[in-house]
């Protein structure tokens, strides 16, 4: 993603901005169908329960889209459902999103996995040059994807990824793979990322969810399906 990459530690990446909600977004406990009155704070789910943003708009005729921000569901809906339809809905699209994530969970694996899918992308790819000593899962990057640390070949992905298509995950893993080999953003660092053959179309994926993050539902409409569910 040109100008705005997933990684290094002197490298930043891409840092989305979330969403000013339009209308008056309402607040629920996972699996409660309890909302907060307009303008509301948004209620503790209690329990390690996560927050359900329920977030109505006039421009949305019969779509609804669930997806993932800053630790919370957010739920986009058309402003003419009902009460009734609202909770329904909210019910249905949370469970398909956890559904969705758990099984990508499932095939990404925990650290050994994501170090053995490091070093067969970099065979595959880089011709087996990229030797990341570490590859690991880290909830502590919000604002990026990815970083890398050259000096002790450290590479460190995002648990965000975790709800993302598997040639994005690899994609960002590339990236960070380069960076062993070029640490800067240079002609010939984007010339080894390319050799990914799916590179353009996760960057393109990536970007199309920082959008979302920033333009929030006024936006949704164009978010990509993968980190949301249709």
């Amino acid at each position: 993603m040109h100008g705005t990459p997933p990684d290094a530690s002197a490298h930043p990446g891409p840092r989305g901005v979330p969403p000013a909600p339009t209308g008056a977004p309402r607040a629920v406990p996972m699996a409660r169908s309890r909302a907060a009155g307009d303008g509301a704070e948004p209620l503790p789910g209690g329990n390690g329960e996560s927050l359900v943003e329920v977030r109505r708009s006039a421009r949305r005729r019969r779509t609804v889209t669930a997806y993932r921000e800053s630790g919370r569901t957010v739920v986009l809906i058309p402003a003419a459902f009902s009460p009734a339809e609202e909770r329904r809905w909210v019910a249905q699209m949370v469970a398909k999103l956890q559904t969705r994530e758990e099984r990508r969970r499932r095939s990404l694996g925990g650290d050994d996995e994501l170090m053995a899918r490091a070093r067969a992308l970099s065979a595959a790819h880089l011709d087996g040059l990229a030797e990341p000593a570490s590859v690991r899962w880290v909830d502590n990057q919000q604002r990026r994807w990815g970083s890398c640390t050259p000096a002790d070949r450290s590479i460190r992905l995002s648990s965000r990824l975790r709800s993302m298509p598997e040639y994005v995950v690899d994609y960002v893993l590339v990236h960070e793979l380069v960076h062993l080999l070029e640490p800067g953003h240079d002609e010939r660092f984007w010339t080894l990322v390319a050799r990914y053959p799916r590179a353009e179309r996760a960057r393109g994926f990536l970007e199309g969810v920082e959008l979302a993050n920033t333009a929030g539902a006024a936006g949704a409409a164009d978010e990509p399906d993968a980190d949301v569910v249709d």
